[in-house]
């Protein structure tokens, strides 16, 4: 069977941090209410709404992520460059004959607008799941990789039974990662392409990965 690598999206493959900050600032500019865009953006990986509880009354959060998510397009999209290594990583899989997938708990039509814009062209796209829900998109695309800069991001390749190789190019750092079950660990994809190499000429790689 085809190799299938997944990848995460925010701080994996693109440094979102400038443009969700710009969409933030936008966000409280709009609204009149104070958010503080250098702390959350220190602190991403999880669904939008477990963010902007911190900003808004719980009956809001839903309206202000609607609106966020009209506002990111104009706002956060050309401000945000691809991780050091992300492109390496994709066509490495792809050289070794296999396919890509982005699994991110950001809004899908967004995370495609990103995907786009730098020229990153994964086999499918999913958006909208986090953590554990990752899982379920995981399985469907038969991934038996899936790497991330998030401990969430670990235990959706974990419950997927994928092999989590994770990055420390997010909020969590290495040993962090590795707590949380992480198989592997890299500074950042600089290093994927390398260790993707090595991994497919272990001994029982090839069963590992159909």
């Amino acid at each position: 069977m085809t190799l299938t690598v997944g990848f995460d999206l925010d701080m994996t493959l693109i440094d979102s941090r400038p443009g969700i900050r710009a969409c933030y600032l936008a966000l409280s500019e709009r609204t009149g209410t104070y958010i503080d865009a250098e702390l959350a953006v220190t602190r991403l990986g999880p669904p939008l709404a477990e963010e902007l509880v911190n900003w808004f009354p719980a009956e809001h959060v839903a309206e202000m992520a609607d609106l966020y998510r009209a506002m990111y397009p104009t706002t956060a999209i050309t401000t945000t460059p691809a991780m050091a290594g992300a492109r390496q990583a994709m066509e490495a899989v792809r050289a070794a004959g296999g396919r890509t997938m982005v699994v991110t708990a950001k809004y899908e039509p967004n995370a495609k607008l990103h995907l786009a814009h730098l020229g990153l062209e994964p086999d499918v796209v999913i958006g909208d799941l986090w953590a554990e829900q990752k899982a379920r998109a995981l399985r469907e695309h038969g991934a038996r990789v899936y790497v991330g800069d998030h401990v969430g991001d670990v235990r959706g390749a974990r419950t997927a039974g994928a092999l989590s190789v994770a990055v420390a190019t997010g909020p969590c750092d290495g040993d962090e990662l590795r707590a949380a079950g992480a198989d592997v660990v890299l500074d950042d994809l600089a290093a994927f392409p390398a260790w993707l190499a090595g991994y497919r000429e272990a001994p029982g790689a090839a069963a590992s990965l159909a």
